[in-house]
């Protein structure tokens, strides 16, 4: 049975949260406390991490960005914080979604089963090996390994699976609504900003100059293409 851990100071929608993940098959835990919330995600034993942002001890930012340097499990961030610049921060430090309080159970569970199922889906080992080469870039669809000129480059699983996709696809121009329906696998409108987050991402680890990048290609008020 998967494992999610709520990190939520606010305790009645932490029991909503549980209440809701349990009546769909899932269990939880909720830690109130963001050191501690921290100290539990680190332990491995979870299949998804929820995290409200502002929290006592530490912060959503700063337990986002610890889990991301040992683990690619899917975070995803429940905030009242609404403002563009929140949603972006969190993206960048490597959370995999954000949806705002007030927000609906049946689609916060809707998104968990979707980022289990990609995630799983990427570690599968059933993947028949490949490489797509493009220039200095390879990317191995058997090991999810990505590398530029020989030297690996480490993504996230949303990071990977855009550029995945991208490449798999040359020369064809792709809106930000395809990309995110593509990737997060929903129907909810979303924000289309995660997506150009997760390019300036995956733009800053592969590009020489992602000001001027060689493989992603911005089509402003199209979308992006990679480049072959």
């Amino acid at each position: 049975m998967k494992k999610i851990l709520i990190i939520e100071d606010d305790l009645n929608i932490a029991e909503m949260e549980r209440d809701y993940l349990e009546l769909n098959g899932l269990m939880s835990e909720i830690v109130q406390d963001g050191v501690e919330g921290m100290k539990l995600a680190l332990q491995g034993l979870y299949d998804v991490v929820i995290v409200d942002l502002m929290l006592p001890g530490k912060n959503g930012f700063e337990i986002i960005k610890e889990i991301r340097k040992k683990f690619e499990i899917p975070i995803i961030v429940v905030s009242a914080r609404t403002e563009d610049i929140d949603k972006i921060r969190g993206l960048n430090f490597g959370a995999d979604d954000y949806l705002t309080k007030p927000f609906s159970p049946a689609e916060l569970m809707a998104r968990i089963k979707s980022h289990i199922s990609r995630y799983e889906r990427l570690k599968g080992s059933n993947v028949s090996s490949e490489i797509i080469s493009h220039g200095g870039l390879e990317i191995n669809t058997a090991f999810h390994k990505v590398s530029v000129n020989g030297n690996e480059v480490q993504l996230t699983a949303k990071e990977y699976e855009i550029l995945l996709f991208l490449a798999s696809n040359p020369n064809i121009v792709f809106t930000k609504e395809h990309i995110f329906d593509r990737i997060w696998g929903d129907k909810f409108s979303g924000d289309m900003a995660t997506v150009s987050v997760h390019i300036q991402k995956i733009r800053k680890k592969i590009e020489k100059d992602p000001s001027n990048p060689e493989f992603i290609e911005t089509l402003w008020g199209t979308g992006y293409r990679f480049k072959s």
